[in-house]
């Protein structure tokens, strides 16, 4: 029997990790949601949309021959990690292309095994079975939920640097689509960046162009309240008609002459900034 992919659950975004003993916590790894299925047909793997990325994942295809079962479904996100070990995204899609071997494929669910789907078994259940089947010490690894409650969890997860958690309730069903039963709670950090440039299109949310130390880092929305957005903008208007830093002439945007710096959020352990907003602002002393 061939087995269909079937469309992820979704954790709901919040601000704060869940309380209470009902819940497991797991690290939020920075990676390619990915489905594995094993039937008659063989090993596919697929993306959080249903494509099939078999081809992009053959090493991965390679060590999921060694677990050990006639067919699966098995739920889990595939990263790369750079020299600390930890997830790093904007490495993720070159080492698809020219680096496939060195991807990990962190397995966190299991929604069918051997004919049997277990969409209906608790999380708690379907994970000890997980677990139980991914062989020790390859490219294939089993996510561990961390030990403690979701706050303390979620302040080791942050002082290390990571993505965030996700926190799920240990009797959840597995059910397609965005739920309460799973939560995400990310981590993010704040700095002090040079503004550049502006965006502006009608329709759009305004974006600052930063940069630190003069490399440019990316786009932050300004999602700052009404007084000091107007307060920005009349600062913007003295100093656009800087010329385009190398490498972004085609970005439609005012260029802006040194001088402004901004307060920006944005997510931790990411070379360039990823949901990043602008807090604040000031001017550079001279």
């Amino acid at each position: 029997m061939r087995l269909k992919f079937i469309p992820p659950m979704m954790p709901e975004l919040v601000d704060r990790p869940p309380e209470g003993e009902d819940w497991c916590h797991e690290v939020k790894f920075d990676g390619f949601r990915t489905q594995a299925i094993k039937d008659d047909d063989g090993i596919r793997f697929y993306t959080r949309r249903g494509h099939d990325w078999t081809a992009k994942y053959r090493p991965l295809v390679d060590e999921a021959k060694a677990i050990e079962a006639d067919s699966f479904i098995i739920e889990g996100e595939t990263i790369v990690t750079n020299e600390a070990g930890l997830a790093n995204f904007s490495a993720l899609r070159s080492a698809i292309t020219s680096r496939p071997q060195d991807l990990y494929f962190v397995a966190f669910d299991l929604l069918h095994l051997n004919g049997h789907d277990l969409r209906d078994m608790p999380l708690e259940d379907r994970r000890e079975i997980l677990h139980e089947m991914i062989p020790a010490g390859g490219r294939i690894q089993f996510s561990e939920a961390l030990p403690g409650t979701g706050a303390a969890v979620y302040h080791l997860v942050d002082k290390a640097g990571l993505e965030g958690i996700v926190s799920k309730r240990k009797l959840s069903r597995y059910r397609s689509g965005p739920t309460m039963d799973w939560r995400k709670i990310k981590c993010f950090t704040e700095k002090e960046l040079d503004i550049i440039g502006v965006k502006r299109e009608a329709g759009k949310p305004a974006m600052a162009l930063m940069a630190d130390k003069g490399r440019y880092v990316g786009g932050a929305f300004i999602t700052m309240n009404r007084e000091i957005r107007e307060r920005l903008w009349d600062r913007v208007q003295g100093r656009t008609g800087a010329p385009p830093p190398k490498g972004l002439a085609k970005e439609k945007a005012e260029w802006l002459k040194p001088g402004l710096v901004g307060r920006v959020k944005f997510l931790k352990g990411e070379e360039t900034l990823r949901h990043a907003s602008l807090r604040d602002f000031r001017e550079e002393e001279t």
